[in-house]
């Protein structure tokens, strides 16, 4: 950890900026510099006061720094990996906040500087709402935090990066690109597909008739339809196998209630059930809900 004197992130989005606002906090001797390819969004940021320094060059925000964090929509890594590679230090390790891990590894690989250090994170956390106005400091508090490595990764960097997500709160995991890539997809990539079928099988007039469990369930929808096309794209096989296995389910649901078999439709309820207190209490014992 006092290896890290700087840190840049790229992307000044919800994520990005509740993460220098989370340095701010926790590792204050820490300089935070930010950067947006927006105008706009560098003009809030600054006006926000989310990081020490929002600069409007790529290249000047990651010169000098230990650690380059990618916050951007994951379609833009590569472009931003061959970007910034030239201006990045002997030793300099680089990580990112998206949902998928496979290709950004590959591309790190391909794109960054033998003596450059990348790793993987993924911080389960945020919501659908987006913008350096929404940032807070307290969003990695209690949260999951993947790390993906594969055969190539840097050891040191590694446990760099398990101190510094614990440091600001988060429960970490290590996994393979693969393994994070096919898990996400059945619990994130999966419902929010699924919470778009459930509100797209409706019409409007319909939807005016729904009560909270409906707003509940189809919270999801409300994602930035940038991102998740991004995340969808980034992660197609895995996402469109999870589609699959949902669509086995509810014919196996739809078959029994056509068929009014009462002890099938009951089995499969009861068991959905018991699985998901299950999950509500492991989640409620790690502090992981509120």
């Amino acid at each position: 950890m006092k290896s890290l004197q700087q840190i840049s992130v790229i992307g000044m989005g919800l994520l990005g900026a509740s993460f220098t606002l989370t340095i701010k906090r926790s590792l204050s001797s820490v300089k935070t510099i930010g950067y947006s390819h927006r105008s706009v969004t560098r003009r809030k940021a600054r006006d926000l006061g989310v990081a020490d320094k929002v600069l409007d060059d790529i290249s000047d925000c990651v010169s000098g720094s230990d650690l380059v964090i990618l916050a951007t929509p994951i379609s833009a890594f590569e472009e931003i990996f061959i970007k910034i590679n030239k201006s990045l230090k002997d030793g300099c390790i680089v990580t990112d906040v998206g949902s998928v891990k496979i290709l950004p590894h590959r591309w790190a690989r391909k794109h960054l500087s033998t003596t450059v250090r990348y790793v993987g994170s993924h911080p389960i956390a945020g919501s659908e709402k987006r913008g350096a106005e929404f940032a807070r400091d307290d969003l990695f508090s209690n949260a999951r935090c993947i790390l993906t490595k594969t055969k190539n990764t840097d050891a040191s960097a590694l446990k760099t990066l398990k101190g510094l997500w614990r440091e600001i709160g988060c429960e970490v995991s290590v996994l393979t690109p693969a393994e994070h890539d096919r898990i996400f997809a059945r619990v994130s990539h999966v419902p929010h597909v699924t919470a778009v079928a459930l509100v797209n099988a409706n019409d409007p007039q319909v939807l005016k008739y729904a009560g909270k469990g409906f707003v509940d369930t189809s919270r999801l929808a409300s994602g930035p339809q940038n991102i998740w096309t991004d995340i969808l794209l980034t992660n197609s096989e895995n996402t469109a196998r999870g589609i699959e296995k949902v669509i086995t389910e509810l014919s196996r649901l739809q078959k029994a209630i056509e068929n009014k078999n009462q002890k099938q439709i009951e089995r499969l309820l009861t068991n959905a059930r018991q699985k998901r207190l299950a999950l509500i209490k492991y989640k409620l014992n790690k502090k992981q809900l509120q």
